[in-house]
């Protein structure tokens, strides 16, 4: 009979308690796994996360922001907020995600990460025939401003502050 391998029978929840108690008894396991962690986080893709970016805002449905809004038993929820919030909530993971980098302090990735979501977004307002879009005009403009103003603040490096304006400024030049 062959012998079950018990990792492939583990949940991740499992997983990351064991790997927390392996690392509380081997101060050398925890800096490889640190090393390994960071090395699995910098493999970023600018442009893969753009394409993320830009199917989950194109993939948001008119449908279910109509049903969200308009006369509710709580009173009236206007079309246009609602697809604001939805908007943002559609970005609100990416978002995470680059702030998870910066609190990492990998920076360089955090400033790829970010690029990526601008890019996303711009493709969003430039490509997408989504009738949802219809109801948030002004919010890839002004999340994509938003999300760059986010990005700069941490920033104490200006040659990255300088690489991301020249990015837009290729980029995105009337969002410049």
């Amino acid at each position: 009979m062959k012998k079950i391998n018990i990792l492939d029978q583990i949940t991740a929840e499992d997983a990351f308690v064991i790997l927390k108690i392996i690392v509380k008894e081997d101060k050398q396991i925890e800096k490889k796994i640190e090393q390994i962690a960071k090395k699995y986080l910098s493999e970023i893709d600018l442009d893969s996360i753009a394409e993320e970016v830009y199917s989950d805002l194109n993939f948001l449905d008119v449908e279910e922001l109509w049903d969200s809004s308009g006369s509710t038993r709580f009173g009236y929820i206007d079309p246009s907020e609602r697809a604001w919030e939805m908007f943002v909530e559609a970005l609100e993971s990416f978002i995470d995600e680059f702030k998870k980098y910066r609190k990492l302090s990998m920076y360089k990735e955090a400033k790829i990460y970010c690029m990526g979501i601008l890019k996303g977004i711009y493709r969003y307002e430039k490509e997408s025939t989504s009738e949802f879009k219809d109801w948030a005009v002004d919010a890839p403009c002004e999340y994509f401003r938003n999300i760059k103003d986010e990005w700069e603040k941490e920033q104490n490096n200006t040659k990255d502050i300088t690489e991301m304006n020249d990015f837009i400024k290729i980029n995105f030049p009337e969002w410049s």
